[in-house]
C-alpha cells in the first residue's frame, strides 16, 4: 500500500484555469479528423462561417460593453455629486 503525505489543512491544491493550446501534433489530427468529418470542399464555408460567428460574437460583447458604461456614467456623476457638498 502506497503511503502519502498528509495534506496540510487550508491549502489548496491548484487547478488549471484554462486547457493549454494544442501542439502541432494534435492540431494535425484535428485537421485530419475534420476533413474526414466533412470533406474538403466544406472546410472553407465552415472555416468562414466560424470567423463570421466569431466577428459577431466580439460585436455584440463589444456593445454590451459600451452599453454597462453608459448606464453606469449617470450612477458615477450622481455619486460624485453626492460627495461634494460633504467634503465642502
Amino acid at each position: 500500500m502506497l503511503k502519502t503525505a498528509p495534506h496540510p489543512v487550508g491549502v489548496m491544491t491548484p487547478i488549471p484555469a484554462f486547457i493549454a493550446m494544442p501542439g502541432g501534433l494534435e492540431m494535425a489530427v484535428i485537421l485530419l479528423i475534420a476533413i474526414l468529418l466533412f470533406g474538403a470542399n466544406k472546410l472553407p464555408g465552415l472555416a468562414r462561417s466560424v470567423g463570421q460567428a466569431t466577428g459577431e460574437f466580439k460585436k455584440g460583447r463589444a456593445e454590451i460593453e459600451r452599453e454597462l458604461r453608459e448606464a453606469a456614467t449617470p450612477v458615477e456623476e450622481e455619486a460624485e455629486r453626492e460627495e461634494e457638498p460633504a467634503t465642502a
